[in-house]
């Protein structure tokens, strides 16, 4: 069984919805956990530095998405979007079995498995409702949500049209936390 990681509040990074992360995680609480997506940042390895830097002195958890080398230099965790995941190289699993935090995102109760045969701490499940983010996929709902994160082996971390209001449904889940984007930046 995975190690059990306490994450009440993960805020994901989204260079295209999410602003800035530097000022997204000035505003988070101390034990709040980032997850720096902006794949796509000209200057994605600074920003990441950057980041890094004010996390540990606000003392959130940070986890930097798709790059084992990035998270390696900033001193970070690794977070694998769901093909990533499944594709995991043997440094990574490696890395992980050293000790090395690991979270994934998972899109269904295989990619849960996986997540959780890999050693993640957590997975993001998601999308739980209608969201921004992917406009017009198709979300779990919430009693698919709370079934598959029922049957999870490994914390699940809601994900996908979480705001002020959804958390309320979400809060009887067997759930380790919530993820957002747009509701915990100045961009919506």
């Amino acid at each position: 069984m995975a190690r059990r990681l306490k994450l009440a509040l993960v805020a994901v990074t989204d260079e295209k919805r999410g602003g800035d992360p530097l000022a997204m995680a000035a505003r988070l609480p101390a034990g709040s956990t980032v997850i720096f997506r902006h794949y796509m940042a000209p200057n994605r390895a600074t920003l990441a530095m950057k980041l890094a830097v004010l996390c540990r002195e606000k003392r959130l958890k940070l986890m930097i998405a798709g790059d084992l080398a990035l998270a390696l230099e900033a001193r970070a965790g690794l977070h694998l979007p769901e093909g990533l995941a499944k594709q995991a190289s043997p440094r990574i699993r490696l890395w992980v079995r050293r000790g090395g935090h690991l979270t994934a995102a998972a899109h269904g109760r295989a990619a849960l498995s996986h997540a959780a045969r890999l050693g993640a701490e957590a997975a993001l499940l998601s999308p739980v409702f209608a969201t921004a983010s992917h406009p017009g996929a198709r979300s779990l709902g919430l009693p698919g949500f709370r079934r598959l994160a029922r049957g999870a082996k490994l914390p699940v971390i809601a994900l996908g049209g979480i705001d002020a209001n959804s958390i309320r449904k979400v809060r009887g889940a067997p759930i380790a936390g919530v993820a957002a984007v747009g509701a915990l930046t100045d961009q919506k």
